[in-house]
């Protein structure tokens, strides 16, 4: 079992390249496939839910080649069949990526029903309905979604809820449908405006991503492209939170600055200094941060990926800060490990109320999911003493090299390897070395 190992109480401090956005990179890699020709995807994340995803579209005869550790040529000619069988797409919620790819190429789709970290009910009906809408029949047989048309056509699909996936979904399986179709009420995400300009660059008919009304005009058949994925939007923020937490001094460079302004605005209104430039932005923390008020929306509000960092901060600023979340319906079970840390926070429905401690103190606790794992790494990194962070595969979901670029920033965190059987049983003769 891999933990890390952590002793808190040093700034961060220094530089750190942002990679690939892994929520594009995951609807991006699923799109690439509806072509016969071969594409190019430069600036793929080397995560685990990329590698399970071309895993899975490996499994049912797409040809992948990496060309190096964030370039891949795929070419989906060879697609043999359109059932997921590969038990690990199980273990991501972007497996449903693949129905609207499917769907939108070979008109049938069966993939497992998507898992990923538990934040309570993430129901698929925007997708199933945006689906059915577009001529196909959908049904859910043995924990797999089963999609099939005689042909789709475009149609005016008015979204219940923003989704962020049931709007990738449909704009997926709608740029080959017949005639014109309408998504309103549709997700802003930068991820969405990613996939948009991807398949457009493929040949796709796509106008208004980032807006709340997508029209597509549905097209013959897509063809070959080069495209770079943007920069992650979660990853940078993270970093930016950490800034924050240890009263340090990090740029994150190569990204978007307009996608960070939600986030790098609340660190400016509890007292960071933010400077932002063309492709980097940096935030200085010095002194006691204060208190705000936090509650998650759709873009361009405040990411729910970054609740758990931002309460983290707001559990060691002054005063009492209140955070909402509004999207996810189990997005405080982290709160519970922060309490080992000694925070105080009291949760009540989707709402924390945070008083704000003087300081963390090391101690062992679990990561639950993956930005909250990430959130507790930060927490633990801002703490007095050693902490040991469990369950860390959940956080290498989505970062890729955390505890090397974190410490390159200079915090004091490594990452060990200790068999299951003597988890309990190993000892330290110096700090991060681990011995039997």
């Amino acid at each position: 079992m891999e933990k890390y190992i952590i002793k808190g109480g040093t700034p961060l401090v220094g530089e750190v390249e942002i990679g690939g956005a892994k929520n594009a990179a995951l609807a991006i890699l699923a799109a690439s496939i509806m072509t016969d020709e071969t594409v190019l995807i430069e600036n793929v994340p080397d995560v685990r839910d990329t590698n399970v995803m071309m895993q899975s579209m490996e499994s049912i005869g797409a040809q992948i080649v990496k060309l190096d550790r964030h370039t891949y040529k795929i070419n989906g000619s060879r697609i043999h069949n359109q059932v997921i069988l590969n038990e690990g797409i199980k273990k991501i919620r972007a497996s449903y990526y693949l129905i609207g790819a499917l769907l939108g190429k070979y008109r049938n789709a069966e993939v497992p029903l998507p898992g990923g970290c538990n934040l309570g009910t993430r129901a698929i009906d925007q997708h199933i309905k945006g689906f059915r809408g577009l001529g196909a029949t959908v049904n859910v047989r043995h924990g797999s979604v089963i999609a099939h048309a005689e042909n789709l056509r475009g149609a005016h699909i008015f979204m219940d809820k923003v989704s962020v996936g049931a709007t990738i979904n449909v704009i997926m399986a709608a740029v080959m449908a017949e005639g014109r179709t309408v998504i309103e009420n549709a997700a802003k995400e930068p991820h969405v405006v990613d996939l948009a300009n991807f398949l457009n660059s493929m040949g796709a008919n796509i106008k208004g991503a980032g807006t709340d009304v997508i029209r597509i005009n549905g097209v013959p058949k897509l063809h070959k492209t080069e495209y770079t994925i943007i920069p992650d939007q979660i990853e940078a923020g993270t970093y930016l939170m950490a800034a924050a937490a240890t009263q340090g001094d990090i740029t994150v460079k190569n990204v978007i600055p307009k996608h960070l302004e939600c986030i790098y605005a609340k660190l400016s209104e509890i007292g960071c200094q933010v400077q932002e430039s063309d492709d980097e932005v940096r935030v200085v923390a010095t002194g006691k941060l204060g208190n705000t008020q936090v509650k998650t929306l759709p873009y361009p509000g405040f990411p729910t990926d970054m609740q758990p960092q931002m309460t983290v901060i707001l559990g060691m600023s002054q005063g009492i800060s209140i955070v909402t979340e509004s999207i996810f319906d189990n997005r405080f079970k982290y709160v519970d490990e922060l309490a080992r840390m000694g925070s105080d926070i009291k949760v009540e429905g989707n709402t924390a109320i945070i008083t704000g401690v003087d300081r963390y103190t090391g101690a062992e606790i679990a990561a639950p999911d993956l930005r909250a794992g990430a959130a507790l790494v930060i927490g633990a990194l801002a703490a007095e003493g050693e902490s040991v962070v469990t369950d860390v595969r959940y956080i290498q979901r989505g970062y890729e090299d955390f505890h090397l670029k974190l410490a390159k920033l200079g915090g004091q965190i490594e990452l060990v390897d200790v068999p299951d059987e003597n988890e309990n049983n190993y000892t330290e003769t110096s700090f991060g070395k681990v011995v039997s």
